[in-house]
């Protein structure tokens, strides 16, 4: 190969997996200007060439004769490459593994010819479109052993399987994108399915990510979304399909073997008595108050007065009396974490034939549970509080709405809600942050259609329970706390800032207290709960819907010599075990619930809505829809100037639920 470099000379090059045949226009220093086989002018490092010939083209011949003679070498060239057998070469030639450059090269594949360019350049030709038995180093060729030949064998058919996955899935994409597939397709067609079902829900995690972009791209699609319209129109998924749901391998349904679990624990009865070891509460009015929609009662309460006191009664349903540590529901419910309420779905953490019935507190039917009795002054104030076994029966099963009719006419109802709101102002006298902010309700008509409601939380029902259940949690961890015994207790640092006191916060101050509250923490020990005010705190006032909850009930159970305690270091697996489970159950509430109530925005574009600003970015404001209690970018307009706290009206433009967008602009 000649070394110096003039006009006129013919070179090669590699780019773009393609050998490519050019003549030297001019030469500057390591720089070269090219005049490709294309017509195409490059300029590159003299490096970057591949070969670089002695022959020569007169480069005032004009350019289109150029590139008609370098055509013409190209076919000259490549018309030689069968006469090279490279396996017979290699056959000869692996057992020395050394490199042979290109010159001896070209003696072994042309022996009886004068080498020349052509030789040489086909001989680049042929080992670079066959790299199965040498190494190719543009001017060098390395013999493979033999095991570097069977694994490139093995690579070079494991890449045809894939291009011919590849093929077969874009043109299967294509088909279900025409409607023209069947749902027959859904079992023939499995690992297609599979592939493309990872490749959407999981993206980047996915282990398929690079097959299925790759399926896309050959069938021509410009997004993801394709693969949820085919599935959509081969009827794999909804419309509306809960994607989450299936991004997490969340269970929708219990195992056979949990269920058997569960009808043979469903067939035990409580009607003949009172356990042994349980105080009798039956004479008590105990009342259930829950959304409309609830079947899963795992809290009652009861109110007695005395001449100068009043005897308040927290029930618990005693689900550890019925699901033993470790046994096969106990796995399934822990596996859970918790039960997931979302607006079109319901998961619940145990089989509904126990949560919905045996365990739970309906109404006429004799129940085991742990009772906390609170005595009280008439002014609120705790005197002292006892924990035990007991048995009640429900006679009253109340709404939300029903105990909000009758609030200022019922005594219970009426003394229930002054104890409340007594043990809300002992809270804020501990410097509790209270944040009131609406909860958004969204429920479907009798067509499906998704509807939204906006639902008061200081509403008398609410707030009752609210708080009535915050004092048994209390409690609850005190009475932990006094036996030593360690559990899932709740704490959280004083918030960032303070916004408000007490609960004196407009909408605006509100919402951004929430944002300056520090998270909770979840510990073996019991520690300050600065947000509720109280110096310990844990939950365990639903251990039906919240495995957290049965694993305090647990605790109790054991200072009441009714179970063996958990151990701290029991404790602190647990907590490490429901780390996973219970993220996924926050994300998936959360996610469902924005979904549809975009969904439900989605009918409202174009309408007006409130929003109040709550603060400025570089180009826009993030305002909060008040209707909706969602926030939104609204774009900067130099017409109207705006600060946090504004009120405005904005109009709806456009609203993706699968994209969780929306954008509106200034009405």
């Amino acid at each position: 190969m000649c070394n110096v470099m003039e006009s006129g000379q013919i070179v090669e090059y590699i780019d773009r997996q393609r050998i490519w045949c050019a003549v030297v226009l001019e030469v500057k220093k390591q720089r070269l200007r090219l005049l490709n086989e294309a017509n195409r002018e490059i300029n590159m490092s003299l490096g970057r060439l591949a070969h670089k010939g002695r022959d020569r083209l007169d480069t005032s011949m004009g350019r289109q004769k150029l590139v008609a003679h370098l055509k013409e070498i190209v076919e000259r060239r490549n018309s030689m490459i069968d006469q090279i057998d490279i396996k017979e070469l290699w056959e000869i030639l692996n057992s020395e593994q050394q490199w042979i450059d290109l010159a001896t090269m070209t003696e072994f594949c042309f022996p009886d010819d004068k080498a020349s360019c052509d030789h040489e350049s086909a001989v680049v030709r042929a080992f670079f479109k066959n790299r199965l038995y040498f190494k190719f180093n543009h001017d060098s060729f390395y013999p493979h052993s033999e095991d570097q030949v069977d694994k490139i064998l093995r690579q070079l058919e494991e890449e045809k399987r894939r291009q011919q996955f590849i093929d077969k899935g874009s043109r299967w994409l294509r088909t279900a994108l025409a409607g023209q597939g069947a749902r027959e397709a859904l079992g023939r067609d499995r690992d297609i399915i599979d592939v493309l079902e990872s490749y959407y829900l999981l993206e980047k995690d996915s282990p398929h990510y690079a097959i299925g972009k790759s399926i896309l791209a050959k069938a021509g699609c410009e997004n993801n979304d394709s693969v949820l319209q085919a599935f959509v129109k081969l009827g794999k998924w909804l419309p509306d399909e809960n994607l989450e749901l299936l991004r997490h391998e969340v269970p929708t349904e219990f195992e056979p073997s949990v269920l058997e679990a569960s009808r043979q624990l469903a067939r035990v009865s409580f009607s003949s008595g009172v356990s042994a070891g349980r105080r009798d509460l039956t004479h008590l009015a105990t009342l259930t108050i829950d959304g409309q929609s609830t079947l899963d009662f795992d809290d009652a309460l009861s109110i007695e007065t005395a001449d100068d006191h009043y005897r308040l009664g927290i029930h618990i349903a005693d689900v550890g009396h019925h699901i033993k540590k470790d046994d096969r529901l106990d796995r399934a419910a822990r596996r859970r974490g918790s039960s997931i309420y979302m607006p079109d779905q319901k998961l619940s953490m145990l089989p509904s034939e126990l949560a919905e019935d045996l365990i739970c507190l309906r109404a006429a039917n004799l129940r085991p549970t742990i009772s906390t009795m609170v005595s009280l002054t008439k002014a609120g104030t705790i005197i002292d509080y006892d924990i035990f076994p007991s048995m009640i029966a429900v006679r009253d099963q109340l709404s939300y709405h029903d105990v909000n009719l009758i609030a200022n006419s019922d005594t219970r109802i009426k003394t229930l809600h002054d104890l409340a709101g007594s043990f809300r102002k002992f809270r804020l006298s501990r410097d509790a942050v209270q944040i009131s902010l609406p909860e958004i309700n969204i429920w479907f008509e009798d067509n499906g259609v998704p509807a939204v409601t906006k639902v008061d939380r200081e509403s008398p029902g609410r707030l009752l329970v609210a708080e009535l259940m915050i004092m048994a949690n209390w409690l609850t961890a005190r009475f932990l706390r006094k036996h030593q015994v360690p559990a899932i207790f709740r704490s959280q640092p004083k918030p960032r800032e303070r916004l408000f006191k007490n609960c004196e916060g407009s909408l605006f101050q509100n919402w951004m207290q929430r944002k300056c509250l520090s998270r909770f923490v979840l510990g073996s020990q019991p520690e300050p709960h600065s947000g509720l005010g109280l110096d310990v705190y844990t939950t365990a006032t639903s251990p039906i819907r919240k495995y957290f909850d049965l694993i305090t009930q647990r605790q109790i159970r054991s200072v009441l010599g009714l179970d063996a305690p958990y151990t701290e270091e029991d404790i602190k697996h647990l907590l490490v075990q429901l780390e996973t489970p219970m993220s996924v159950v926050g994300r998936m509430q959360f996610s469902r619930s924005r979904y549809w109530l975009l969904k439900y925005l989605q009918t409202r574009t174009g309408q007006s809505e409130e929003a109040i600003v709550l603060g400025k970015r570089r180009n826009s404001f993030t305002v909060l829809l008040t209707e909706y209690m969602l926030e939104c970018t609204l774009p900067q307009s130099n017409a109207v100037k705006l600060k946090p706290e504004d009120y405005v009206r904005v109009k709806i433009q456009h609203v993706n639920p699968r994209k969780d967008t929306i954008s509106v602009f200034l009405a």
